[in-house]
């Protein structure tokens, strides 16, 4: 079993059985533990995670908050020993270009953050806001809405390990004709979508323009903001959106596409993209 999943006994209980049943049976759980982002030694973030794909999230996260805008603006990204007995490789160490400024480490602005919340941490509305250096606005992105509304079935085909625990989230990268270039899950949203970005950055693939942006829950501000650090035209997710991603979007020039389960969708902003 890899380090995404565990297994553990656990009491299965039936209350519409006659008299009642339980019996105890294995079950995989998706693993959840600490990644500690260190940038030139110093640390930098905390963030609960699925293991795996550890050097993507870590690129991923310094990108979307303006740390970094492309590879080459990381000097070396190596995991790290840490002080775990025996070595969970829990660390990231990242080492910046010379000419890349070093992040704020202000305490009242820590990057602590749980699965579920990737901007917890921060102690303003200042300190959420990041912006981009991709105009979105002017991507020419057009997508067929029947191409869009197969989307969500590609990502869930995909879904390996939500087979097994049926406990994480996913965002997937899909080019305009629909194929999925890439696919990362996690326990948490921001994690699953840091993954994938960070990819895309060692890729030499920013700015993302003609991509979309799928996720397997709603749309968050802090994924809005994420999307759009990376260049990306369009995000959807199967749920709903919040009222400052909508805002976010309009103010960007994103599409953002919520409810999108076949055969139907929302469109909140940027509307002119998706082909009827």
């Amino acid at each position: 079993m890899s380090r995404t999943a565990s297994r553990r006994t656990v009491v299965t209980v039936d209350v519409t059985a006659p008299s009642g049943s339980s019996r105890s049976r294995q079950d995989h759980l998706a693993a959840e533990e600490p990644l500690e982002i260190r940038v030139r030694k110093r640390p930098l973030a905390v963030t609960m995670r699925t293991p795996g794909h550890d050097i993507d999230l870590a690129m991923g996260f310094l990108l979307s908050e303006g740390v970094i805008g492309e590879a080459s603006d990381v000097t070396t990204a190596q995991l790290c020993a840490g002080t775990d007995t025996p070595n969970t490789y829990n660390v990231v160490d990242v080492v910046l270009d010379p000419s890349v400024p070093p992040p704020v480490t202000d305490p009242s602005r820590n990057f602590y953050t749980t699965s579920s919340c990737g901007v917890c941490g921060k102690a303003s509305i200042d300190a959420v806001r990041t912006k981009s250096r991709f105009d979105v606005a002017a991507d020419p992105l057009a997508i067929p809405a029947t191409t869009l509304a197969g989307l969500p079935a590609k990502l869930r085909a995909a879904q390996r390990t939500f087979d097994r625990t049926g406990g994480l989230h996913a965002a997937g990268l899909f080019t305009a004709d629909g194929e999925l270039l890439v696919l990362r899950e996690d326990v948490g949203r921001h994690n699953a979508v840091d993954k994938v970005l960070g990819w895309a950055l060692r890729e030499g693939r920013l700015p993302l323009t003609g991509h979309v942006l799928l996720v397997s829950g709603r749309a968050s501000f802090e994924l809005t903001q994420k999307a759009w650090m990376a260049g990306l035209p369009l995000l959807a997710a199967v749920s709903a959106p919040s009222t400052l991603a909508v805002e976010l979007a309009e103010e960007s020039g994103m599409t953002l596409v919520g409810f999108l389960r076949e055969p139907k969708m929302n469109i909140y902003a940027g509307a002119h993209r998706v082909t009827v």
